[in-house]
């Protein structure tokens, strides 16, 4: 079974994430994305991203999108890339683990 990735630049628009010396999540998560889309790309690896711009998404437009590439079988994977600032309190699930090296 072909898998399909959906690949999800976290926060956007409105909503900047961390931010501190400088940098700021939301630029950060959609260059990842950005690299991550165009390296899925080479090794011909279906994806898409949710946003692929400095676009406002709210958590029912995010889920609605996902859905709307490849909808929710087991054959895709969501990939939803955030920078914690650390020191917060949340939680943090993970359903596969993938390691990737890139240089940004």
């Amino acid at each position: 079974m072909s898998k399909k990735i959906v690949i999800d630049a976290g926060h956007g628009g409105d909503d900047p994430g961390a931010s501190g010396n400088g940098i700021v999540e939301k630029e950060l998560t959609l260059k990842i994305a950005q690299y991550l889309k165009k390296r899925f790309d080479e090794l011909g690896i279906q994806s898409s991203l949710t946003r692929d711009s400095d676009i406002t998404l709210d958590p029912t437009d995010r889920v609605e999108k996902v859905l709307s590439f490849y909808g929710n079988g087991d054959d895709v994977i969501v990939l939803s890339n955030h920078i914690n600032a650390g020191g917060g309190e949340g939680q943090s699930v993970t359903n596969k683990c993938i390691t990737i090296k890139a240089k940004l």
